[in-house]
């Protein structure tokens, strides 16, 4: 029998499903010379308060699983269920922080197709990611797990 990886299985490291994705909306917003969103200023500050929120949370959410001893990266065995502090409320923090982040730079730099990226992200992180973090979780903490997932919310 073939010997199993004590990981996920995730096909490609989530920071840069986000980063590809913005930076090809970007690029498709300068190439076709799309218009912007037409709010004035606006869009720079909400903008910026979406990354400056991103980053907090993206931050707490790493030290939560540093705290509790586990990997934060998915391509790297888990060790423990982390169901404190966002993760309460959250299954995925670190993933709706990058959301956050991607957001708020499409409306920083005035490129609604760079927003419009967003959803791909996430489907993307949906269906490679998180359903294969969830399977491997699943398997290894059995019960606990599931108990955990009953209770929080996968996204908010």
């Amino acid at each position: 029998m073939p010997e199993t990886k004590d990981v996920a299985g995730i096909p490609l490291p989530p920071p840069l499903v986000y980063l590809g994705l913005l930076l090809l909306g970007l690029a498709a917003g300068g190439w076709l010379d799309l218009p912007g969103f037409g709010i004035g200023p606006l869009h720079r500050y909400i903008g910026a308060t979406l990354v400056v929120l991103g980053a907090a949370i993206l931050v707490a959410a790493v030290s939560g699983f540093r705290r509790a001893g586990t990997n934060p990266e998915p391509w790297k065995p888990t060790t423990a269920i982390v169901a404190t502090g966002l993760y309460r409320y959250t299954r995925n923090p670190m993933y709706l922080a990058m959301a956050m982040i991607h957001a708020g730079i499409a409306l920083m730099c005035d490129s609604p197709a760079a927003l419009l990226a967003l959803p791909i992200a996430l489907i993307v992180i949906q269906s490679q990611v998180i359903v294969r973090e969830e399977r491997y979780l699943e398997a290894k903490f059995g019960e606990g797990y599931r108990h955990y997932k009953a209770r929080v919310r996968r996204w908010l």
